[in-house]
């Protein structure tokens, strides 16, 4: 890509923005069948984009590239399949990890995507149909169907991150990979630039997605009146 922000950056930022707005918005005002049926094939679609980036690093690109970024391991590579089975089964703990992941983590992901190739390559369209979709999916869910995060949510999917990020932690420990930028600042500019040298910038990192986590679960938070906090699903 030709930088951050550059024209294709942009047009994957605003068709992104428009689908998810015309969803979330339509969910909310007239919710019906045909939300249940957009989720079912976002979901699809999340998966296919998965899918489809498998099949393209096993046909090109060399074993150790294939090996440094097939596994999915990455936090919105694990968002896909959560936020793919969230909106198929709409379980509470699935949306609430869809809803932390995808805006505290995959967002940034799109602000500032790691990604060599522009458009219309074929990266360019999967990267952006994978991430775009997972904040879709966020957004769809929490404010469009209304499945409003638990009391505690928060602190769940914390301990849920943690755990993750230790195991892939072990993962990178053991392989010499580098996946979820645990040993390394990815090569592309990003928010990890302005946190300082490894092994500092995970620790602000850390702190940075504590924050926002609070200021996400914020709006909920102020608003809760009962034990039970789902929201009506249509």
């Amino acid at each position: 890509m030709d930088g951050l922000f550059a024209p294709d950056h942009l047009l994957a930022l605003l068709v992104i923005a428009a689908v998810g707005a015309v969803l979330v918005v339509g969910a909310r005002r007239a919710p019906g069948r045909w939300v249940r049926v957009a989720a079912l094939r976002l979901a699809v679609t999340l998966v296919g984009a998965e899918v489809g980036w498998w099949l393209f690093l096993a046909t090109t690109g060399t074993s150790e590239y294939q090996l440094a970024s097939a596994l999915p391991l990455q936090l919105c590579d694990m968002a896909i399949f959560v936020g793919a089975l969230a909106l198929v089964l709409r379980t509470q703990i699935l949306i609430e990890v869809t809803y932390f992941w995808g805006l505290a983590g995959t967002l940034q992901a799109l602000l500032t995507p790691d990604l060599p190739q522009g458009f219309p390559s074929f990266p360019y369209f999967q990267y952006y149909v994978a991430h775009g979709g997972i904040v879709i999916a966020a957004l769809l869910l929490v404010v469009g169907m209304r499945c409003r995060p638990r009391r505690d949510a928060i602190w769940r999917v914390m301990a849920i991150t943690f755990a993750y990020v230790a195991f892939v932690g072990a993962v990178d420990a053991f392989s010499g990979l580098n996946y979820m930028y645990l040993r390394a600042k990815p090569p592309t500019a990003s928010l990890f630039d302005l946190m300082g040298p490894w092994p500092w910038y995970l620790v602000v990192a850390t702190g940075v997605g504590v924050v926002l986590f609070l200021i996400l679960d914020a709006p909920f938070r102020l608003s809760r009146r009962t034990p039970l906090e789902s929201g009506a699903l249509p």
